[in-house]
């Protein structure tokens, strides 16, 4: 594949603990059965967990790759991910905690260049916190897709970074409301959210799609969204999902631009 149209997709959040890495499998497994070719690039660099989530045993990571551009080599951007099924491929974040801090931020882009060449989508899972590596990443992104509960601490956050957003003129992010997280929490309502944040709710993850033994997925290193018995049973929840996986590659029409 010689694809320059590959689309770099960050999920993020404003706070820990969101369902952010189950959210950005979950898209991984939608456009899987879209038939693109997606990479995950774990950049929650001290304690990302996607390869964990995934069951998948790296023997290569991002550092790996970072060390190799460092010093002038040639390199494949094959040789350093890892896979997990014929369509999934996984760059996973330092297996050695203290390798984190030699990756410079210069060289993230340079791996959303290679990745670009050969994925239709790649899909960065992020650090809640706003490092320079997040900002770069996002930067980078044709979209940006922030994670949230209904929980006071995140509304407040988001609502600065909304604030932050609209002075620079940022609009290629979409904000998702993550019910399914814990649904003992919903006592501000849809509408105060939008009133708080000053700023649209793009799609709703429903308290529906709590899962209770989701563990026994985690174990066996299942995508919920690859999974034919989750997909029957919460098939509602699916298909709002794979509307916002479309959403967030589609194609931004230029003004004046119809549909041919």
């Amino acid at each position: 594949m010689n694809n320059l149209n590959g689309k770099i997709i960050t999920v993020s959040s404003v706070k820990g603990g969101v369902g952010k890495t189950t959210i950005t499998t979950n898209l991984a497994g939608l456009y899987y059965l879209m038939k693109k070719k997606v990479l995950i690039i774990d950049l929650d660099l001290y304690a990302g967990g996607v390869a964990t989530l995934l069951n998948v045993n790296n023997k290569k990571d991002i550092y790996m790759l970072v060390d190799a551009l460092s010093n002038n080599k040639q390199v494949e951007l094959a040789d350093y991910v890892s896979k997990y099924n014929n369509g999934i491929d996984i760059l996973a974040c330092p297996r050695d905690p203290r390798d984190v801090s030699k990756i410079e931020s210069k060289y993230i882009n340079k791996i959303f260049e290679l990745a670009k060449h050969d994925y239709d989508v790649v899909l960065v899972d992020t650090s809640h916190s706003l490092d320079e590596v997040c900002l770069v990443a996002m930067d980078a992104s044709y979209n940006t897709l922030f994670v949230i509960t209904n929980d006071l601490v995140d509304i407040k956050n988001m609502k600065s970074l909304v604030s932050i957003f609209k002075e620079m003129e940022k609009t290629n992010y979409k904000i998702v409301l993550n019910n399914s997280r814990d649904t003992g929490r919903d006592y501000i309502t849809l509408f105060d959210i939008r009133n708080m944040i000053k700023g649209n709710i793009d799609y709703t993850i429903s308290k529906n799609f709590y899962i209770k033994n989701i563990d026994k997925y985690v174990l066996n290193g299942e995508i919920l969204t690859l999974n034919k018995n989750v997909n029957r049973f919460y098939s509602g929840d699916i298909k709002n999902m794979n509307k916002l996986a479309l959403s967030l590659i589609e194609e931004v029409k230029k003004e004046g631009e119809i549909d041919g």
